[in-house]
């Protein structure tokens, strides 16, 4: 009993002067964890999924502004590009796969590689790419285009914001595109189309007018290439203008090519308030939310 008794006195003992070792290793397990995390998110962002939120009306009517979507970084192959902040980590190209017609795709736009766009392949290599009065033409076939009902779309945050940075007087393409319902609310009426593509892809563009790139030469696919183009097809720069910034992209090489778009994560109308933690649940477009690609 003796024996015990010392024991459990020596062990108390022990456990005394080693107390602020104990809290020093706690204090120093902060900054490690916040370490471990930091490699987690670089891992996960790097190779597996990344977001990317959606700034313009390029791509309507699949996209909206104020869209939240994450593309896996998997599905190409990995590149600089395919890092935060393009860490020149990753020699050329690895793990390469060409992309499928119709995919949605993440890439960093030419001339620059500085900006993450977002379109739709049209184009891989090899392949003849032009525009006649408005219809796609792939490899001198044309490409069916359906029209269905309007795309009609309620004026948002989102979209009064845009307006106003580009200086332009109404929220909608133009004035002529604007709709009243019986209450007044202001939306934007588009013509829309179904596309197909030889493969059987499908997937609606608008066509808002005439507009020069309606019309354009040729464009033959170089290997290591893709050819872009925005489903808003009068309101998109992609590869049917010349690399130049604030007008076209070009042809893009599929070492820029970032992820494939894949599921929907959030979407607000930008009428959020930060002070007013109750509209960052009235923003949201929950309907949009868990979409795939």
């Amino acid at each position: 009993m003796r024996f015990k008794l010392g024991r459990k006195h020596d062990l108390a003992a022990q456990d005394t002067p080693g107390a602020p070792a104990t809290k020093e290793k706690k204090e120093d397990s902060f900054p490690v964890f916040l370490l471990k995390l930091a490699l987690v998110v670089f891992i996960f962002r790097s190779f597996v999924f990344s977001p990317f939120s959606i700034p313009s009306e390029s791509m309507l009517p699949r996209l909206l502004i104020g869209d939240y979507l994450l593309a896996s970084k998997w599905s190409y192959g990995y590149t600089r590009y395919s890092l935060p902040f393009d860490l020149p980590l990753i020699p050329g190209r690895i793990m390469a796969s060409t992309p499928d017609r119709g995919d949605v795709v993440v890439f960093k736009a030419p001339p620059t590689q500085k900006l993450d766009y977002i379109k739709r392949v049209i184009g891989l290599p090899g392949d003849q790419i032009q525009m006649q009065g408005g219809v796609l033409f792939i490899n001198g076939a044309p490409v069916p285009k359906e029209r269905i009902d309007d795309f009609v779309q309620p004026v948002t945050q989102n979209m009064i914001d845009a307006a106003a940075l580009d200086g332009r007087p109404s929220p909608c393409a133009g004035a002529q595109f604007e709709d009243r319902d019986i209450d007044a609310n202001l939306s934007c009426r588009y013509p829309r189309y179904r596309e197909t593509l030889p493969e059987g892809v499908q997937y609606e563009v608008l066509d808002l007018t005439t507009t020069p790139q309606d019309d354009t030469p040729v464009f033959t696919v170089p290997q290591g290439h893709v050819f872009m183009m925005g489903d808003n097809r009068d309101n998109s720069e992609d590869s049917r203008f010349p690399a130049e910034v604030g007008r076209g992209i070009a042809m893009v090489p599929m070492e820029n090519l970032v992820g494939r778009a894949t599921v929907m994560m959030w979407s607000t109308d930008g009428s959020a308030q930060w002070l007013a933690p109750w509209t960052w649940f009235t923003a949201a477009r929950w309907n949009r939310i868990g979409g795939t690609f």
